[in-house]
């Protein structure tokens, strides 16, 4: 089940948006160079190069010459920590005053998308100092980010065990009520970690609603129970970010990958760094992972918080790791953070194809490696509209072999 409901798309005034979008000259991962139409928020139809108009019926049109960029599904962010991001450089204790906690889920959203993710996936804190107020707040600036970022929360009550647990059961389901949109937390800090995923995993049947769980995966005898359990889940499973799982010794952690490819559990790393609640770094072994059949996906985690001073939240640079660090192919490293990542939210496949949703990424680039290792130069693509742009230029100064040599430079005129 989606995170949300699409909806129609919307221009800025918030009417529904019949303009039409023509993207000229864009280049393929396979080489070829098109054009690509788009309308209602999907794409019409892809062609040659020069070879697709705007109809005559559109009441709007516009046009974006993408001579020299990559177009690519965009990527989407499946975990993220709007409540606790750009915290890191804060003096005292962490503030969960409403417009703040607001304040900062909507600019570490906004940093996102112009990195290219329309969709994401927020981690909230419910129970304790905040009750609900933080998530009050992430689910006001999905309101706000409406027509251009896709925003939704998960709940992460602290314990649900015990005397103790009652309480977090109850803010829990008003959380749910509310309009949390997937049930999680964090197991590994609950006294009884078992008890806890079976709470979780009974609120989730009963509101028919997907699970995503914080773990570190490095108690294989817990993870066991946990893909038996999660297997009989019909809206589906999400566990992250598993560091643990590269600690444990091959056999083990291969046992554990079957478990949870049978299960059908969907495992999130984060190779950048780690994420609130999870104290031991490390990323999930993803090679191990795919070979045995695991749906894997990549998200960025900590967003310049204590967890990660320096997050970046870029889902490039999280598919630049998983492909410099961990060996995967620059496509396969692309896929976690685009397919993988959209089908861990539970939103329909993209691809540059026509009848598919206009959710794009254009990167300055000719090749999908070059544009993983330097993709300064974005344009973004919701919903069949343009919703951020980043343009960089480079330029080599006061230098004969600059001149003589034609060196690259990244910006609107220039090579990339």
């Amino acid at each position: 089940m989606p995170d949300s409901q699409p909806q129609p798309p919307h221009s800025s005034s918030g009417q529904t948006d019949t303009a039409t979008l023509l993207l000229r000259g864009a280049r393929l991962t396979d080489g070829r160079t098109v054009d690509v139409r788009l309308g209602g928020g999907r794409i019409e139809a892809v062609g040659t190069a020069g070879s697709l108009a705007t109809p005559a019926s559109a009441s709007r049109a516009a046009k974006v010459d993408l001579d020299g960029y990559l177009l690519l599904p965009a990527p989407a962010e499946p975990h993220a920590h709007g409540d606790t991001a750009l915290t890191a450089d804060g003096d005292g204790p962490l503030s969960y005053d409403t417009q703040e906690v607001q304040r900062r889920a909507t600019e570490a959203a906004l940093l996102q998308l112009g990195h290219g993710a329309t969709a994401l996936r927020s981690h909230v804190r419910v129970g304790d100092v905040q009750d609900l107020d933080a998530l009050a707040a992430v689910l006001q600036a999905r309101r706000a980010l409406r027509g251009l970022a896709e925003l939704t929360a998960v709940a992460m009550p602290r314990v649900l065990t015990g005397v103790a647990g009652a309480d977090g059961l109850a803010i829990l389901r008003d959380a749910v009520k509310m309009g949390a949109s997937v049930v999680g937390g964090c197991p590994d800090a609950d006294p009884d970690p078992t008890g806890y995923v079976e709470a979780v995993l009974e609120l989730a049947s009963e509101h028919g609603c997907p699970v995503d769980l914080h773990t570190d995966a490095s108690d294989p005898a817990r993870l066991a129970r946990l893909a038996a359990m999660a297997g009989g889940l019909r809206f589906g499973v999400t566990l992250g970010p598993c560091g643990g799982l590269g600690r444990l010794p091959s056999e083990v952690a291969s046992r554990a990958a079957d478990q949870l490819a049978a299960a059908g559990v969907t495992v999130v790393c984060l190779p950048q760094g780690g994420c609130g609640g999870v104290d031991r770094r490390g990323t999930a072994p993803v090679r191990m992972l795919r070979a045995a059949g695991v749906r894997i996906a990549a998200g960025s985690g900590a967003l310049r918080d204590v967890s990660n001073p320096v997050g970046r939240g870029d889902p490039l640079e999280a598919a630049y790791l998983l492909a410099s660090r961990h060996g995967l192919r620059p496509e396969d490293a692309y896929d976690a953070v685009s397919s993988g990542a959209r089908a861990a939210l539970g939103l329909p496949e993209v691809r540059v194809e026509a009848g598919f949703p206009a959710e794009l990424l254009a990167v300055r680039g000719n090749r999908l490696a070059g544009a993983l290792s330097l993709a300064y130069s974005r344009i973004v693509v919701h919903r069949g509209r343009v919703v951020a742009r980043t343009s960089a230029v480079r330029e080599y100064c006061n230098s004969a072999a600059a001149a003589g040599l034609d060196l690259p430079r990244q910006g609107r005129g220039g090579p990339s």
